[in-house]
């Protein structure tokens, strides 16, 4: 039994699971959200308390965090740099989850002035798929070129997107619109999200269709790599429905009236998306990654590869994406709770890659949780 008390901030699919596991792992959780259901079916499976909460208020978030030793933060990336800021300044280590659109690094100063550590970006990508580039590269003589796909599916496709989403579907749709930044042989570029697609055939799962998204994030600035891309995968035919929706303003964010009432057509578009995307009990659904690093070894010219591939937990009905996205996290508290990552300041998650040993302790725990990497 652990004497050290994590708050988890977000009890949906993923956050729901990152709780469970560390309440198993004998830490004395407690998982907050506004949605009591959410909550209770969590409390049923696991020995951890819940607390029903306005995330998006400050003091709220303050609260919990003053009442844990360490946080673990899995709201939805519209309030995820505004939680992670309140954390900071409570004085309590973070590890996070949320992919929100404002730079991490305005975060690096406060947490080095509270002189606490805070790890951003914690999830499968961004997170693990950086993790596992920063790896590749560094056993190179030099990297040239890094390439990230990355996509979540149900097995079954079934009209018309043929997608689910274990997430917020505003952070989904977010992916679609927001200008993807990459690196073309040094330059910083930018291109439309949705851009680009080729097909991939991956091992185990068929034909699936990539696309441009805005994925890299801090990779652009921690991995002196000259190219890098990241693109999403989704089966083939969902980019050309996406870009109907986007042609005809379904993602707007300039309100319209609509019988009187004053309406942002993205908020609209994602809440009809919430039943449509949402995963059945037992529905099976896979996650899918490939992470790619050209460059020299010694005078050789080779391509390091790295594909995972998981799917829905049979025994507990967990979601693959819930399990790839929550299992970094997971372990990354683990190590902080046990002092291995302590250094203050806002650090992305790929920078565990750069200290070996402990990168291969953190892999050690992924392949444990089942976590499958096969590298090539």
């Amino acid at each position: 039994m652990h004497d050290r008390k994590i708050a988890v901030l977000g009890g949906g699919m993923v956050g729901g699971f990152i709780a469970r596991r560390l309440a198993h792992d004998g830490f004395a959780v407690t998982l907050y959200d506004r949605d009591a259901a959410a909550l209770e079916a969590s409390r049923r499976r696991a020995p951890l308390a819940v607390r029903e909460a306005d995330l998006s208020r400050a003091e709220v978030v303050a609260q919990a965090a003053q009442a844990a030793d360490l946080v673990v933060g899995a709201v939805p990336g519209f309030l995820g740099h505004a939680t992670a800021r309140t954390v900071i300044e409570a004085g309590r280590p973070l590890v996070d989850i949320s992919f929100f659109p404002e730079d991490p690094r305005d975060l690096d100063a406060p947490a080095r002035a509270r002189g606490v550590a805070a790890i951003l970006d914690c999830g499968v990508m961004p997170g693990l798929g950086g993790m596992l580039g920063a790896h590749l590269a560094r056993r190179l003589t030099r990297a040239d070129a890094l390439t990230i796909m990355v996509g979540g599916l149900p097995v079954a496709r079934r009209w018309p997107l043929e997608y689910k989403a274990p997430f917020s579907p505003i952070d989904v749709i977010e992916e679609y619109t927001r200008p993807a930044r990459f690196k073309d042989r040094g330059t910083p570029v930018t291109r439309p999200a949705l851009s680009e697609p080729e097909l991939i055939d991956f091992p185990g799962v068929g034909t699936l269709e990539a696309f441009n998204t805005d994925g890299l994030r801090t990779l652009l600035w921690t991995l002196e790599i000259p190219t890098m891309r990241e693109k999403t995968m989704r089966w083939p035919g969902h980019i050309e429905k996406i870009r109907v929706l986007q042609a005809l303003g379904f993602f707007g964010e300039q309100p319209v009236e609509v019988a009187g009432q004053r309406v942002r057509p993205i908020d609209l578009t994602a809440r009809l998306l919430i039943d449509d995307w949402k995963l059945e009990p037992g529905e099976a659904e896979f996650t899918a990654m490939r992470v790619e690093v050209e460059g020299l070894e010694g005078s050789q010219r080779v391509v390091k590869r790295v594909d995972l591939l998981d799917r829905t937990d049979p025994s507990t009905g967990d979601s693959s994406m819930a399990r790839t996205t929550g299992w970094p996290a997971i372990v990354a508290a683990r190590l902080m709770a046990e002092g291995k990552l302590g250094e203050p300041g806002a650090h992305p998650a790929e920078r565990l890659a750069f200290d070996e040993p402990l990168f291969r302790e953190f892999l050690a725990h992924l392949d444990e949780a089942g976590i499958a990497l096969r590298f090539s």
